[in-house]
């Protein structure tokens, strides 16, 4: 269409361009007489030295409008194209016809047009009737008789070309600036049009295609073998998809899609095609799986504090004589609990240092600027099971320390010593109370014991020992490797 509209424009052009150049010839006498083909297909001789009638029927085998005014106004003559061009009857050969068919504001136009057509050529565009007409106004002399020429030429072909290469413009810059990947098809299938992020779902060059070729889908639920092409059908025929989920096998990098398809209606009602968009789901299928692993990880982790919870609750109750006493040693070691998840929590329960839980289950039992906990050693990162366990370890140490050991001596110390050997199996740490009261080696073991001795046991490499000198308890403790995640 766009190719029969450029054709027309050009052959509109060179005939104007024609008879302006012939109107100016005989204004300037540079010509006396004009061989014009008739409609029989045989050339006339009209000769210009006759007057108005050899000028008329010069005007009549023009296939432009044309009419002739005197200096005054008055219309001499108007061929038989413009009487068509404006709508007239065949004999509103009159000046005041022609004007009245146009409106005011057109009309006006072309007065003034005629006026300045006097001194020299002149041209004004009008509108009439839906039509964009290009009227120029020259002057002319028929015989001896100064006169006027006006051209009347429909360039609605033209303008309406001009704005559909314009709206093609905008059409292909909205498509180029769209982040997601657009296609648009024609009324039999085939791709007309691609935006550059259509390459991430196709690696071949998609124009000319049907698009169940260019983007062959897997589309769970809809029958077919190429459903892709059925959304296209579909949409051409005035349903519109909307948000269908579809996977691309063969696409470099965006597989997983959400597809919609809308009828492609220009100018009118009538479907010329449709425009396809594809949105890329890869992003938020790959949060989808990280959730749904989330989740699970969630479920796993609720599931082992809740049975950690139980047998805590279990073993305290059996080794505590009293309900006083079981809620405060029970309060305690939940406290120790939370405490850990708290900082798992705030690094994501990815890792945490060794030293941020020692301090999380110490500190609470000193008083505050007492510098009555001293840690050497290197640290590290561990995973958040290693600290679970060691948070309880240390709650009970440092619950005992503050009942029976250096922390209830208003000058007793712990020293914590952190030793990281690469060659180790282990990552290590010793407790060691010091200048507290004299120690002597526990009549009966208690839940306590057993938290601290069988919590990191949970690996080969892991677990703790107690001993029980005079001058202090030490506790030396095991950290597997495999959940040691980096030196600090």
């Amino acid at each position: 269409m766009g190719q029969e509209f450029s054709q027309l424009n050009a052959e509109l052009q060179r005939r104007l361009y024609e008879a302006e150049e012939t109107i100016r010839a005989i204004r300037e006498g540079e010509i006396d007489a004009l061989v014009i083909r008739n409609r029989a297909l045989e050339e006339e001789v009209f000769t210009l030295e006759g007057g108005p009638e050899t000028y008329r029927a010069f005007m009549e085998a023009m296939d432009l409008g044309a009419a002739a005014f005197d200096t005054d106004g008055h219309l001499l003559y108007a061929n038989t194209a413009l009487v068509q061009l404006l709508g007239l009857a065949p004999d509103a050969l009159q000046a005041n016809s022609l004007f009245a068919k146009l409106d005011a504001g057109n009309g006006a136009t072309v007065r003034d047009l005629l006026n300045r057509g006097k001194a020299g050529k002149s041209t004004a565009e009008i509108t009439s009737e839906g039509r964009h007409i290009q009227v120029s106004a020259a002057p002319l002399r028929v015989g001896i008789t100064e006169a006027v020429a006006l051209t009347f030429t429909d360039i609605t072909s033209r303008i309406r070309e001009r704005a559909s290469q314009e709206s093609e413009r905008a059409a292909l810059a909205i498509l180029a600036s769209a982040n997601e990947a657009v296609i648009v098809c024609d009324i039999d299938g085939r791709i007309t049009h691609a935006n550059a992020a259509v390459a991430a779902i196709t690696a071949q060059n998609p124009i000319g295609k049907t698009f169940a070729t260019a983007v062959p889908l897997k589309i769970g639920g809809l029958p077919g073998q190429h459903p892709g092409g059925e959304i296209v059908a579909l949409a051409i025929g005035g349903t519109p998809m909307q948000g269908i989920e579809a996977f691309a096998p063969h696409a470099p990098k965006s597989k997983d899609l959400l597809i919609s398809a809308a009828p492609l209606r220009i100018g009118g009602d009538e479907i010329s095609g449709c425009v396809v968009t594809m949105i890329d789901l890869s992003q938020r299928k790959t949060l989808e799986q990280q959730q749904l692993l989330l989740m699970g990880e969630l479920d796993h982790r609720v599931k082992n504090t809740l049975a950690l919870v139980l047998s805590i609750a279990n073993r305290t109750a059996h080794s505590e004589e009293t309900v006083r006493g079981f809620q405060a040693a029970f309060s305690g070691r939940i406290q120790a609990l939370a405490a850990t998840h708290n900082i798992l929590a705030e690094r994501s329960w990815s890792s945490v240092r060794v030293g941020e839980v020692l301090s999380q289950e110490v500190e609470p039992f000193i008083t505050s600027g007492e510098n009555r906990l001293r840690v050497a050693g290197p640290d590290v990162r561990i995973r958040p099971r290693a600290a679970i366990a060691l948070g309880l370890v240390l709650h009970e140490l440092a619950t005992n320390a503050v009942k029976y050991g250096a922390l209830s001596s208003p000058v007793g110390t712990v020293a914590v010593q952190f030793t990281n050997d690469p060659a180790s199996p282990f990552f290590s740490l010793e407790w060691r109370e010091v200048d507290g009261p004299a120690v002597a080696l526990p009549d009966r073991f208690g839940f306590g014991q057993t938290v601290i001795t069988r919590s990191l046991q949970y690996s080969v490499d892991g677990g703790a020992e107690l001993e029980y000198p005079a001058d202090g308890v030490r506790c030396k403790m095991r950290i597997p490797r495999d959940d040691v995640v980096a030196a600090i």
